[in-house]
């Protein structure tokens, strides 16, 4: 599994960092970024929940 944020539609509420911190950070201009190119299996269903979450439906699985 693989995601990305869209920087067009991420306004930085940070709930993906806060369900999924394993994964997602805020950078330096307070926007979410994903920190692993492939999601390991263990944390699929968070990412998941994350995705379903994301007040902005910014993060796209790929």
């Amino acid at each position: 599994m693989k995601v990305t944020v869209d920087a067009d539609r991420c306004r930085g509420h940070g709930v993906c960092l806060t369900l999924c911190p394993e994964v997602f950070a805020i950078n330096a201009d307070g926007y979410a970024e994903v920190l692993l190119a492939e999601i390991p299996d263990d944390l699929e269903d968070a990412v998941a929940e994350t995705i379903s979450a994301c007040p902005e439906q910014a993060i796209v699985p790929e």
